[in-house]
């Protein structure tokens, strides 16, 4: 039987379907080179669904740099393949979850932002390629189990949260009967202190001024010193500090605007817009801000510059910052324990209550709603003092 051919070539980078001896065909090009990829289904309905699946695998492949040439990866070899009934009886082979996520991250490009891709898939993309032993979802409770022996917590429950939400979408588009991951993410309990927003230690108001010290005595980091005091009085996350640029600031020093964060990307450090809880809020510039402000505000600056930019004028890698500079400064100060960048602020929120700051004003400047600021930092934050009675 004849070839059927589509009337144009697939453009650079993609793969197109055909059907040649009613087998359906993968056809792309790759460094210079036509493939002709036979994926041994017949043209079926379902089996086309099958077919698109590892189309949209040798695209991301290619887009990412995981291009396999010997097209071994491509072949086909766990896919549920529906085979005309016979008397002998049929071994049912189960779906890679390689080509589920690969479609899945496909279907969700378009409304992925850099920093999402390059985090999540990426990440989980070598999570499932390189590391899990198995691979389809027959074996959904091994690749559970396996996880939780070698992921912290946080990082089982994310990786099995987006498992689940993959599976949904294969449910919803035909590709699988049902989501062996349902539910399993959320049995696993997280110990206290396993995200940054709830691992709360904050510094006292001593160790606060030490630490702004020593960066500004540092030999090697003194560069750095505003941007640590600015984390510590205004407690605004560090991607949205370095995110600042001086058309943020009012030209009377009375507000700030955060409206944008600093965030990985795969392209590397990109600024995207709006902000991890909320699209913009405004914070309230005190004396001793504007005070910081002043002394690092160039003259006649641009609003587009950088209010904390690297010494390379680039965007601040914070952290690379928390490993290095962070981290060396405090192992200079005896009797200070060790806390991550991010107690910043927990140390502004802890101290603002400390100090009488209504919870739902804390909660707007800081980005946080007051439930959290109540169930995280209020009972830690205020003695109890019973009258006498």
């Amino acid at each position: 039987m004849g070839s059927k051919t589509s009337e144009r070539k697939a453009s650079k980078g993609t793969v197109q379907i055909k059907t040649s001896n009613d087998r359906l065909q993968l056809v792309f090009s790759f460094g210079g080179k036509r493939h002709y990829l036979s994926t041994g289904f017949t043209d079926t309905k379902a089996n086309r669904k099958l077919a698109e699946m590892r189309a949209r695998q040798i695209e991301l492949d290619i887009l990412c740099n995981n291009f396999d040439p010997t097209l071994g990866k491509y072949k086909p070899q766990s896919e549920q393949i529906i085979i005309t009934p016979s008397l002998t009886p049929v071994v049912k082979s189960y779906a890679s979850l390689t080509d589920l996520w690969n479609s899945y991250a496909e279907y969700k490009r378009s409304g992925l932002s850099p920093s999402t891709l390059a985090k999540d898939y990426k990440k989980i993309y070598r999570c499932i390629n390189v590391h899990l032993p198995v691979k389809t979802l027959d074996q959904a409770i091994a690749i559970r189990d396996w996880l939780i022996a070698n992921k912290s917590p946080l990082s089982a429950k994310k990786i099995l949260t987006q498992f689940s939400a993959c599976c949904n979408w294969a449910v919803k588009s035909q590709l699988i009967d049902d989501n062996p991951f349902e539910d399993m993410a959320s049995d696993i309990k997280l110990p206290r202190g396993d995200a940054e927003e709830t691992d709360i230690n904050p510094f006292s108001l001593e160790e606060r001024d030490l630490i702004i010290t020593a960066f500004k005595e540092n030999r090697y980091y003194k560069y750095y010193a505003p941007l640590i005091e600015f984390l510590f009085i205004t407690g605004c996350r560090p991607s949205e500090a370095v995110a600042l640029q001086w058309k943020h600031i009012a030209s009377d020093l009375t507000i700030i605007r955060f409206e944008q964060a600093v965030v990985v990307s795969q392209s590397g450090l990109t600024c995207k817009p709006g902000l991890k809880t909320q699209k913009k809020r405004i914070f309230p510039i005190n004396n001793r801000l504007a005070g910081l402000l002043k002394s690092i505000q160039p003259v006649d600056v641009s609003g587009e510059a950088k209010v904390f930019p690297s010494p390379e004028g680039k965007w601040i890698d914070m952290h690379n910052l928390s490993g290095r500079a962070w981290k060396t400064v405090l192992e200079t100060l005896d009797g200070v324990e060790y806390g991550k960048l991010y107690q910043t602020r927990h140390t502004f929120i802890t101290m603002a209550l400390k100090n009488g700051v209504d919870v739902k004003d804390v909660a707007t400047v800081v980005g946080n709603s007051p439930e959290m600021i109540y169930r995280h930092y209020a009972g830690q934050s205020r003695e109890l003092f019973l009258p006498e009675f």
